[in-house]
């Protein structure tokens, strides 16, 4: 066989385990380079799981309901556009001090429940 012709098939024969190989690789790099950060639950120093952290403005504070509403904006971590929405809060206390209006920072415990409120 030519050795040319050789070297073609071996290389078609590789390519498919080297694309498969280095996937994983390009993939991260790339969203890397967009922003897109996919980085694993996060642990606070009270030993809560944070899977995700954003920032909104408070539309409807529900105490009775322990719930509130925010249009948050975009959460990559989540990949969730800005939106409204509602959530549940681990403690009532973390309504106590909000109003209607304010801006927060927030970390979410489940794609649902926040565990931490910080005024901004």
């Amino acid at each position: 066989m030519n050795p040319k012709t050789e070297a073609r098939r071996l290389a078609a024969a590789c390519l498919p385990a080297l694309i498969l190989a280095l996937a994983p690789q390009a993939l991260a790099q790339h969203a890397h380079d967009h922003g897109q950060h996919t980085a694993a639950p996060a642990e606070t120093a009270d030993g809560q799981t944070v899977i995700a952290s954003g920032q909104g403005i408070v539309k409807k504070i529900d105490l009775e309901k322990q719930r509130l509403i925010l249009e948050h904006e975009a959460i990559a971590a989540l990949n969730w556009p800005a939106m409204t929405m509602p959530f549940a809060v681990t403690d009532t206390a973390l309504l106590q001090d909000l109003k209607i209006g304010d801006r927060i920072d927030f970390d979410l415990k489940d794609q649902r429940t926040i565990s931490a409120i910080r005024r901004r």
